[in-house]
């Protein structure tokens, strides 16, 4: 029997890769034994076995286990060749490979700091969340709501807003062109469309010259030749939420052409008071590939238009406990004051609309083995803005539920009793006439745009390890700024004598115009009649990068280098006359640029550590250059960024870990911020010369301990402060200047985001396609924005700490294999299962030991006047409590 046991082994060998790069410590086992090995450096294997024939099981954390059969004669080797595992529905590595445009990290290849989150992870556990909060369990970003409308949420990364967070899509910056603001609600459709999701912090892998001061999150989108199949899926959840969605796939035809096709829409009360909304979504991919796999082109037609209201004003914690339980204390995290009901119908001053249809052709031309030429052109067209008030200041009358009264604003504009005031008194011919400071009037803010670019970029593979990339980076963008007259409340016209047109006598306006998105890319903005102001803003950016990349055995390594000339110009045809020299400014053109470079070296096939530096040279922004909404051009230095990062990486078939430190240092920062005071309601602050340090520690744990076991963990601390101090200007919402003085920043932590936060998460299989899941978030040492105000005296107390929270998510996913390619899938989420009141936001630091009134007397402490230990005069946002969704999607 010994004799013959030893006969029939043999030996099994292969390569287990991704499809791009061969998978270090991959495990594989032979089924229904104890027989196991795991993969070297290069992904090779070699397993005896001691039968002739059997399977063998490969698993990769990260990646779909694959069951291969085998066969080998007594004595033998059997090699299986090239193994290729997919990674979790993730379709990221077959987009990479087509466009050299898209700069996606490589795992133990590019050194930067790296997430990547996939299509499936997004599909299951997004629900009725916004799309940026899917990062939140990633180290060292902060995710929150805003105010809590449908959009409105915002994203931190390492203490940097998202006005300096890069974010592309395949490639293409969409960050805006004057502001380098971007608005999630005009993405508000991008989790339909997205395969994978990465987000790179610091200043990341990416060629171009872009904002990526506190990181970079590459979107990628599902390309035309996407698999053939389809998707119906629906989402309910509370506060009436409702999603309905169909997508269909043709696949690559037989002619190379493919087709891919999804609309959905989005409708619900919003979880807070006030925000009822609706958005739909349209996605639109065309492809086309040669035979000879030389030329591929992918034409893309996108959008998401969607109206909501909103919670534009974050209120005192006294105002939410004053229409919640006062008895207890208790707030209201609901409230809002920005709407009530008109007509019986829900009605908001705070209302936003917009449609940004995008436009992308990709084309790839493989010109031979050795080089292959990228590039994209594009264009967006943004219509709509947001509404507010205009007249006679309406926020001192309220109902008795703390609601905007409109019905009495109606009766007010009509000459009719009423509760807010001596009704208004017709003209001689009869009418009801609103203007800028009498009446009642709801206006829109119009912040329109028009937007063409293109990224071309060659690369030559040089030798076998080395490969050079050049190209161009060309933006051409116009932004419409105005307001009209969005409804006047009853009243019959609206006087405007503030156009330098037609002073001193001014023009009677009866038009109005719609609060919701047009579908039309093209609708005319120019020939609208404007009140309050009117000015476009040009931009031009004309760029050129480098980067030559060395990829060896154990060492990769890249040099990169771009520059840009940004150019500027203002045209205002409201505040001056078509003679006045500024009515159109010449262009005001600044260079900037940066260089960076990194390497990762792979110790074996389990170690791997990198490190990278970079340099910034940062244009500031349109409003930096013409300050005060005026067209006066200021000298402002470019922004500069210096930033330095080390990491180490532990690859296993059963954890992953990963551990970044990083220090970035950014001086003569140009910030504008909101005037918190109720007094001065859309005044804001100009800060110059503001110096920041941000340094900190990132760890990212992932683990398989069993096939049907998954742990993930994350763990961050920063320690971001600002360095020396600054200036300010105080202005009104008219660009009036109130006040100047000195910012006293130095050593004051930075806030608006948590310098420390962790989670832990866990997902388990109980039954075949049966899972649970479960994450705990915590959020500490959160400060509050910094209120410039309070920082213009040098015996300030800082920046106000805000309460510690922590949040538990939880979720149910069943998946039933119907037949062939068809499935039906099961998904309920629930967040914040605890119901955790936390804030989560706070726009002014007043302390619980500050005095009440003036210099003297009782504390907000002594006299009881406080929340969770803060002060309930501070203006805050609370993070939404138990939420819960139910979605079911049938894939064909």
């Amino acid at each position: 029997m010994i004799v013959s046991t030893a006969f029939s082994q043999g030996k099994i060998t292969g390569i287990i890769t991704d499809g791009t790069g061969s998978l270090p410590g991959a495990n594989v086992v032979i089924k229904g034994s104890k027989i196991a090995t795991s993969t070297d450096f290069d992904g090779k294997f070699t397993i005896e076995s001691q039968t002739n024939t059997g399977e063998l099981v490969i698993t990769y954390l990260g990646y779909n286990t694959q069951t291969l059969r085998f066969s080998v004669s007594n004595g033998s080797t059997t090699n299986l060749g090239s193994i290729i595992l997919e990674s979790d529905s993730n379709q990221l590595q077959e987009i990479v490979v087509k466009s050299t445009v898209v700069d996606i990290a490589k795992d133990r290849k590019t050194p930067v700091a790296v997430s990547t989150i996939k299509a499936a992870e997004i599909q299951t556990k997004l629900g009725s969340q916004e799309f940026p909060e899917i990062l939140a369990n990633t180290p060292s970003v902060y995710a929150t709501k805003g105010g809590g409308g449908f959009g409105d949420s915002r994203i931190n990364i390492r203490g940097f807003d998202q006005r300096n967070i890069a974010v592309m899509i395949n490639g293409v910056p969409v960050n805006d062109m004057e502001n380098s603001s971007v608005y999630w609600s005009n993405w508000a459709g991008l989790s339909d469309v997205t395969s994978a999701m990465q987000v790179q912090r610091g200043l990341g892998s990416s060629k171009l010259a872009i904002s990526s001061v506190g990181g970079t999150i590459n979107v990628v989108t599902r390309s035309a030749d996407m698999k053939e199949g389809g998707t119906v899926a629906f989402t309910t959840g509370n506060d009436n939420y409702f999603k309905s969605l169909v997508s269909y796939s043709t696949g690559k035809m037989n002619n190379g052409l493919s087709l891919s096709i999804l609309l959905s829409n989005t409708i619900g009360d919003g979880y807070v008071d006030g925000t009822k909304f609706s958005g739909q979504n349209y996605f639109v991919g065309v492809g086309y590939a040669s035979k000879n796999n030389k030329h591929d082109f992918q034409f893309t037609f996108t959008g998401a238009p969607q109206w909501h209201h909103q919670r534009s004003f974050a209120n005192t914690l006294a105002s939410y406990i004053q229409y919640g339980d006062p008895a207890k204390n208790e707030p209201n995290i609901k409230y809002n004051s920005d709407w009530g009901y008109k007509n019986g119908e829900e009605y908001s001053w705070a209302r936003n609309f917009y449609s940004k249809p995008v436009a992308s052709l990709n084309y790839d031309f493989k010109i031979s083995e050795r080089t292959k030429l990228s590039s994209v052109l594009y264009a967006s067209w943004g219509r709509g803005g947001g509404t507010g008030s205009i007249g006679k200041s309406p926020f001192a009358f309220k109902t008795a539920d703390g609601l905007v009264p409109f019905d009495e604003f109606v009766k007010f504009n009509t000459g009719q009793p009423n509760t807010v005031g001596a009704p208004l008194t017709p003209n001689a011919d009869g009418e009801y006439v609103v203007n800028s400071t009498t009446g009642f009037t709801r206006r829109a803010s119009i912040n329109s745009h028009d937007w063409y670019g293109a990224v071309i970029n060659l690369n030559q593979k040089l030798t076998e390890t080395l490969t050079l990339d050049f190209g161009i980076d060309a933006r051409t963008y116009t932004g419409y700024h105005f307001r009209n007259v969005s409804d006047r409340l009853g009243a019959d016209v609206y006087f405007d004598n503030k156009n330098a047109t037609f002073k001193p006598n001014g023009r009677y306006l009866y038009e109005t115009y719609s609060a919701s998105p047009s579908f039309n890319p093209f609708t005319n903005v120019k020939d609208q009649e404007k009140i309050e102001y009117d000015n476009n803003g040009y931009v031009n950016w004309y760029g050129a990068f480098t980067q030559l990349e060395y990829s060896g055995e154990k060492l990769s390594a890249f040099v990169q280098g771009a520059i840009s000339n940004q150019g500027f110009q203002r045209q205002d045809t409201f505040l001056y006359l078509k003679s006045d020299p500024l009515y159109k400014t010449d262009t005001e053109n600044i260079l900037g640029g940066n260089v960076k470079g990194g390497a990762n070296y792979n110790i074996n096939e389990h170690h791997n550590v990198f490190a990278n530096a970079g340099y910034y040279s940062k244009q500031p922004f349109f409003n930096a250059v013409y300050r005060n909404n005026q067209s006066v051009a200021f000298d402002t230095p470019n922004e500069k960024v210096l930033g330095i990062e080390g990491g180490y990486g532990y690859r296993s078939s059963i954890i992953n870990a990963n551990l970044n430190v990083y220090y970035t240092s950014w001086e003569d920062r140009y910030q504008r911020s909101t005037d918190p005071s109720s007094s001065n309601r859309n005044g804001y602050f100009d800060a110059l010369g503001v110096n920041e340090l941000h340094t900190g520690v990132e760890l990212e744990l992932n683990a398989r301990p069993t096939p049907k076991l998954n742990l993930n963990a994350m763990f961050s601390y920063g320690e971001w402060k600002y360095e020396g101090d600054a200036s300010y200007t105080k202005f009104d919402q008219n660009n009036v200047q109130l006040e100047t003085g000195t910012l006293y920043l130095d050593g004051v932590k930075v806030g608006d985001a948590a310098q420390t936060t962790a989670s832990l998460g866990a997902s388990y299989e109980i039954l075949e396609r049966f899972s649970v899941d479960a994450n705990y978030r915590y959020t500490d040492r959160l400060y509050a924005a910094i209120e410039p105000g309070r920082f213009s005296a040098e015996n300030h107390k800082g920046t106000l700490e805000l309460p510690s929270y922590g949040l538990m998510d939880a979720g149910v996913s069943y998946k039933w294999l119907i037949s062939g390619k068809s499935s039906l899938s099961f998904r309920v989420n629930v967040n914040n299962v605890l119901d955790e009141i936390y804030i989560s936001e706070s726009k002014t630091n007043i302390f619980a030991d500050d005095f009440v009134s003036g210099t003297s007397g009782p504390t907000y402490a002594s006299s009881g006047k406080t929340y969770d230990g803060i002060a309930n005069a501070n203006q805050v946002y609370f993070g939404f409590g138990r939420t819960w969704n139910f979605s079911m999607r049938f894939n064909f």
